[in-house]
């Protein structure tokens, strides 16, 4: 006797059969590289936290980006690390900046044909690691911060940016982004936000790669999203998206496949999910002791953060699993 589901392990009994019917699949068009620069070094430097990952010169971004593309990731996004940092964290909005460097830099070596993503935040820029100016008390000024944003945007526009990526999820960021951009003919910069971005603990990395110690003992849970609330991120997408956000993202990725799923099933926009620091590093420690298959998780993590429903993926295996995918 045949069993009806036996149809269904007739389907897995081969690779090229499993191939034939897969249902999501992952290719390097999926793909965002994030990528570090560091102002006033000679030579990239190692990441001691994210393997395989480092502060990057002019010229290594350079090199590396160039490798990208030639595999056919399609974008990167570019996060800076000045030599000086201040309160207000100007260096952000130096037309002379690491980063508006850097996007120059790109934009010369590659025009139109690969998408240039600027992270839009002054974490890295302030002495106290938060990612808004802040206020008699300590807290960070909402609107202040905005202003300082404005300026960052234009900046980074002017540099060539394709597309701004604000991250530091201050109330109205997106509608006053889209009013600066527009205002300096800079109409056709997209924006990318940070839409649900949780104060989670998986970015300690992140915060060594960029050289971020956050006064106050690291606590940005007052404008950040709550780690237990799903519905709450829907609220904040709707929001971004009305205020004129032209794609949005869930950070981090693995532990929030509910709110990308929630997402693909309510909207008909671009959704883009960050892998981030941490659940990159997990698994490297994993593979250091002989626990997990690096490459097969890597690439299981990636697959199911499509399968949930996000269009791009930012996540540091960018270049590992184009390689793999080549």
């Amino acid at each position: 006797m045949t069993f009806p589901q036996r149809r269904l392990r007739r389907l897995r009994r081969t690779p090229a059969l499993r191939r034939l019917v897969a249902e999501t699949r992952l290719n390097p068009d999926d793909l965002v590289a994030p990528l570090f620069v560091r102002e006033g070094i000679d030579e990239p430097r190692p990441i001691a936290s994210l393997p395989g990952q480092v502060q990057h010169t002019r010229a290594s971004l350079r090199a590396e980006v160039k490798t990208l593309k030639d595999l056919g990731i399609p974008a990167v996004i570019v996060f800076g690390i000045p030599a000086r940092k201040d309160p207000m964290g100007s260096e952000a909005w130096n037309p002379d900046g690491i980063v508006q460097c850097a996007l120059r830099d790109l934009r010369d070596d590659h025009g139109d044909d690969l998408v240039l993503m600027a992270d839009l935040c002054v974490d890295e820029y302030t002495d106290h690691g938060h990612c808004g100016v802040l206020d008699d008390r300590g807290d960070v000024d909402n609107d202040a911060t905005l202003e300082l944003y404005e300026r960052i945007a234009v900046a980074q526009a002017d540099a060539g940016a394709h597309v701004i990526a604000p991250s530091g999820m201050m109330d109205g960021q997106v509608f006053a982004l889209r009013e600066a951009l527009d205002d300096a003919d800079f109409d056709q910069v997209a924006i990318l936000a940070y839409a649900a971005k949780y104060a989670t603990a998986l970015y300690g990395p992140f915060r060594e790669a960029v050289d971020v110690t956050i006064a106050g003992g690291g606590d940005r849970r007052t404008y950040q999203q709550d780690v237990a609330n799903g519905r709450e991120a829907m609220e904040e997408i709707r929001e971004d998206l009305a205020e004129g956000a032209d794609m949005v993202m869930v950070k981090p990725a693995l532990p929030y496949l509910d709110v990308i799923a929630r997402a693909r099933a309510e909207l008909d926009v671009p959704i883009a999910a960050y892998h981030v620091s941490g659940e990159y590093a997990m698994v490297h420690a994993a593979a250091e002791r002989g626990w997990l298959d690096l490459d097969a998780v890597a690439f299981e993590h990636v697959l199911a953060v499509k399968r949930a429903g996000a269009d791009m993926i930012l996540t540091y295996f960018a270049r590992r699993l184009a390689e793999a995918l080549a």
